[in-house]
């Protein structure tokens, strides 16, 4: 394929590359958008991962083309699914009845919709989409990126110059490669203040990385999968910070880290439409085959479906003895799909039973589901990434209810979107447990997408001003959307008026125009202020 130019470079295809995509073809502008995996989507697709939302996030709380999204979920299911009539009218039809969203879906569901969201774009030939393609090299000059080297899975290379290029990247990957000032792990407790900071900076401690994979479940039948090669080792690991070991039902609460017995039963009875997807009044992790249903067999006509899917992203395959960066990268990978395949090896053999037995061999693994040889999801689910030296960095003192009350959290003038989630980091690279906090609604700051000093790239994805700790909350689906999607419609702005990121968020007119802009789009900026009657 020959070298490129284009308007706006979009290097990531995950939540926040396909919003920024979006978001600057609509405003007009020609884009190139790459992604490693041959799927689109990333978290809800590529990662195999249901969205973790906000409780209010039917009503508001999100911006319009994530609505869409998600609409476009439901009407998918609503078209070609055999629903009941029951789930076809439901208003806020959860398609797996998991109880860690209210919208558990396949990430084949997903990369249809996606891929319909794209399709008038790529068929005008404003968007090119690359994929099996990832960013081998960047081309600096002074403040600005110049074009960026893409390697396809083949080898070949082509380069690809833009005047205008957002970093989507599932690791902040164009910060390395670019030379572009950056944070990874834990800051101190100096740096910011934050009440959970470690006292030294740890720029090596990386929340774990989980390889998701889905399963189906039927009685009587045998689809146990050989041996992996690591089970030994990943059947005798107990962590230091663990009540027992890694592969088992007994598990720290991520809010208490006190041991938590879970539970496993497969389709289990009951209606899924009386499930109560709401993490805020229940965690839903205690029964893990309903925790993240990706498929509801009762929602559909008698006869449709033999056994639900449910998606496996438990305690029990989360990875964190090497970084997802550096050196150990390809090393983290290999061991974290090895802990996943012992996990199902664990399920389908040794697993305790309700009825007294072990082992459930009627377990499947969906390859289908996941569109892989291996059973796995395509891409390993990233809690975290590199992230830039921005002009804003929203701290853990921003956000934590502790630290600003029910009714506080810092506001922003140059706020451009906003979301809410609890702090939740999981186990890390360092030997940490589980950090898991309230937080409060919270704004998205424009500084907190502008790098210090470059010019031309914005972050649009989990790499935005954030620390070890806000990113916790910062890093789920809507958010990286909802940061992808102003990346989109910044770089367009920009373009049309000649101006720099850095000028629209310092100046006040500008920062007002590119607002006005912001609420043409239905992106949402601050949280409504409903009191009474």
């Amino acid at each position: 394929m020959p070298d490129q130019e284009t308007d706006v470079l979009v290097v990531g295809g995950g939540l926040g590359g396909v919003a920024a995509a979006l978001a600057a073809c609509a405003a007009g502008q020609r884009v190139v958008l790459t992604e490693p995996t041959d799927w689109l989507g990333g978290q809800l697709t590529a990662q195999a991962v249901p969205p973790d939302e906000h409780p209010w996030i039917e009503q508001f709380g999100a911006t319009a083309r994530y609505r869409r999204l998600r609409e476009g979920i439901r009407d998918h299911y609503r078209t070609w699914y055999p629903l009941r009539a029951p789930a076809r009218s439901w208003a806020g039809l959860n398609p797996g009845a998991g109880r860690v969203s209210k919208l558990c879906h396949e990430p084949r569901v997903a990369l249809a919709v996606i891929e319909a969201m794209l399709a008038p774009y790529r068929s005008s030939g404003r968007l090119v989409v690359l994929l099996r393609h990832r960013p081998v090299g960047a081309g600096t000059d002074g403040g600005a990126i110049t074009g960026v080297t893409l390697e396809d899975a083949a080898g070949q290379r082509i380069a690809v110059s833009a005047r205008y290029v957002l970093d989507a990247s599932e690791l902040g990957d164009l910060l390395a490669l670019a030379g572009i000032e950056h944070v990874t792990g834990a800051e101190s407790q100096a740096e910011h203040g934050e009440p959970h900071a470690p006292d030294r900076a740890q720029p090596d401690t990386m929340q774990g990385i989980t390889y998701c994979f889905a399963v189906s479940h039927h009685a009587g039948e045998h689809h146990v999968i050989d041996r992996p090669a690591s089970y030994d080792f990943w059947r005798s690991y107990t962590p230091e910070f663990w009540p027992g070991p890694l592969l088992g039902f007994t598990a720290p609460d991520p809010r208490t880290l006190e041991p938590v017995e879970r539970t496993f039963l497969p389709n289990p009875d009951g209606d899924p439409l009386a499930v109560l997807a709401d993490q805020s009044a229940n965690a839903g992790d205690r029964e893990l085959w309903m925790f993240r249903r990706i498929l509801a067999r009762g929602l559909h006509l008698p006869g449709s479906f033999d056994s639900d899917i449910t998606l496996v992203n438990w305690p029990l395959n989360d990875y964190w003895l090497k970084s997802p960066l550096g050196d150990d990268a390809e090393a983290a990978l290999a061991e974290a799909k090895q802990l996943s395949l012992s996990v199902l090896y664990w399920l389908q053999t040794e697993a305790p039973r309700p009825d007294g037995g072990t082992g459930y061999p009627g377990l499947r693994l969906r390859r289908d589901v996941v569109g892989t040889e291996d059973g796995l999801a395509k891409s390993a689910y990233v809690r975290e990434a590199r992230r830039i030296r921005a002009r804003t960095t929203v701290t853990e003192n921003d956000v934590a209810l502790d630290v600003v009350g029910p009714y506080g959290g810092t506001r922003y003038a140059d706020s451009v979107g906003i979301g809410s989630y609890r702090i939740d980091l999981h186990p890390s690279t360092g030997g940490h447990n589980y950090v898991d906090i309230a937080s409060v609604p919270f704004e998205i700051p424009l500084g907190a997408l502008l790098p210090r000093r470059e010019t031309n790239l914005v972050a649009a994805g989990k790499n935005i001003g954030t620390t070890h700790i806000s990113n916790g909350c910062y890093r789920l689906h809507p958010v990286e959307w909802n940061v992808g999607e102003v990346a989109g419609e910044l770089a367009a702005f920009c373009l049309r008026g000649g101006v720099t990121p850095h000028q629209v968020q310092g100046d006040g007119a500008l920062l007002e125009d590119f607002g006005r802009v912001l609420d043409a789009a239905g992106v949402e900026r601050h949280w409504p202020d409903v009191r009474g009657y």
